[in-house]
């Protein structure tokens, strides 16, 4: 059961007209294909996605790209948006949006349930968790990361015993407490769970009587399931080396821009092009990346940078940046750690620098965006750290100010 429904808020323009799991990562992929390729590569292919908010292009996005799985073979990825299902209210919190899809897993007759977040980047084989879980004799099992203690006030932080069973559950605190051993780091909530059905089943409908609940898996549900059931910690680490493993959180504007941003370094984190355990996704059929004219000043160009199919550099250059599909930078233009959502048009004598320009943006002629911080903050959204997130209604009052 996969929960694509959030709103996304923020991720500020990036999710003003589609859902968090909707947007696009990485140059080709958007955010949901990465747990939708865990499961398929861990052999799962039950698959549920939850939608809700602004659904539609994740829901096409899903039918056009994730349609190969074989309904005969009792395989699929059934998209169920909201439908009020036991009441005159939509989704109201994570518990809430499974137990509304309850009747949905009573067909399916399974023996565990994973729950998953639909809008985190990172590879992982639920396999062994799966095994942990069985193994642990649990009732419910959590995925754990290792996080900074100061970053950790924005997780739900878990306390364990050497066992790595959970004996409290902090939603967001302003004080995390430390995991064993390590005062620099705590255990944070990855948003995924293993279940026992009919353990699952009875705590959801616990949960959706008690009218003081957010009916929330981390602020309701685990918390709750400490008190009196086997509730277990599964660290997310490599199985062999037992490093920490991969995962990021993109909630904000400034953690999506570094996310990216990192696939463009010589030797990058997450290896999107490990043939082991391939992000699949659905692409539209375009030739490949075009770099043209070469002369002084006017030189096409990549330097440390993603360009992605269907893309035309001409006579432009372009530093340590991603550049989604069938982006157009026209001539003497200069682009630098900037991510360029796809079908985006710059036109000639740009400078953008430490910039997100999202879908449908056609930057004129000699704009410069992430040159003069002020200038850009009375055009466009920017972030702490001080990237300038362009959207193409910012974007055309801007240049409408212009004349």
């Amino acid at each position: 059961m996969i929960m694509a429904g959030g709103r996304g808020e923020r991720l500020r323009g990036l999710t003003e007209h589609r859902c968090k799991p909707a947007t696009p990562f990485g140059g080709k992929f958007r955010i949901v294909d990465f747990v939708l390729s865990n499961c398929v590569n861990s052999g799962i292919r039950k698959i549920c996605l939850l939608t809700q908010y602004k659904g539609q292009s994740l829901i096409q996005h899903v039918q056009r790209g994730w349609n190969y799985l074989r309904g005969e073979f009792g395989e699929f990825i059934d998209v169920v948006p909201a439908q009020q299902q036991v009441g005159k209210h939509w989704y109201m919190g994570t518990a809430d949006c499974v137990y509304q899809n309850l009747d949905y897993i009573r067909t399916h007759r399974p023996h565990h349930v994973l729950v998953l977040a639909g809008d985190h980047i990172y590879k992982m084989d639920y396999g062994p968790m799966i095994a942990h879980h069985v193994e642990k004799g649990a009732d419910i099992t959590v995925g754990v990361v290792e996080v900074p203690i100061d970053a950790a006030r924005e997780f739900g932080v878990l306390s364990v015993t050497d066992t790595h069973r959970v004996t409290k559950f902090a939603e967001k605190p302003p004080q995390p407490e430390p995991m064993p051993g390590r005062s620099d780091a705590a255990l944070a909530s990855m948003g995924i769970y293993v279940f026992n059905v009919q353990l699952l089943e009875r705590l959801l409908i616990e949960d959706a009587a008690d009218p003081a609940s957010d009916h929330d898996f981390g602020k309701n549900i685990i918390p709750k399931a400490i008190q009196s059931l086997q509730v277990f910690a599964y660290p997310f680490r490599n199985v062999r080396t037992r490093a920490q493993n991969y995962w990021r959180d993109v909630g904000t504007v400034d953690a999506f821009y570094e996310a990216n941003l990192e696939l463009v370094y010589v030797s990058p984190e997450l290896n999107v092009y490990d043939e082991e355990w391939p992000i699949w996704t659905y692409q539209v059929q375009q030739p490949p990346a075009k770099f043209v004219l070469d002369e002084p000043g006017r030189c096409g160009m990549a330097i440390n940078s993603l360009v992605s199919a269907g893309s035309i550099i001409s006579g432009a250059v372009i530093r340590e940046s991603l550049l989604f599909s069938q982006v157009r930078v026209e001539e003497r233009t200069v682009i630098e750690r900037s991510l360029i959502m796809p079908g985006v048009h710059v036109g000639r004598n740009c400078v953008i620098r430490r910039t997100i320009i999202d879908e449908g943006c056609d930057v004129p002629d000699g704009m410069q965006i992430g040159v003069d911080i002020a200038k850009d903050r009375a055009r466009f959204d920017v972030t702490p750290r001080g990237v300038v997130l362009v959207t193409p209604e910012r974007l055309m009052a801007a240049s409408a100010a212009l004349g």
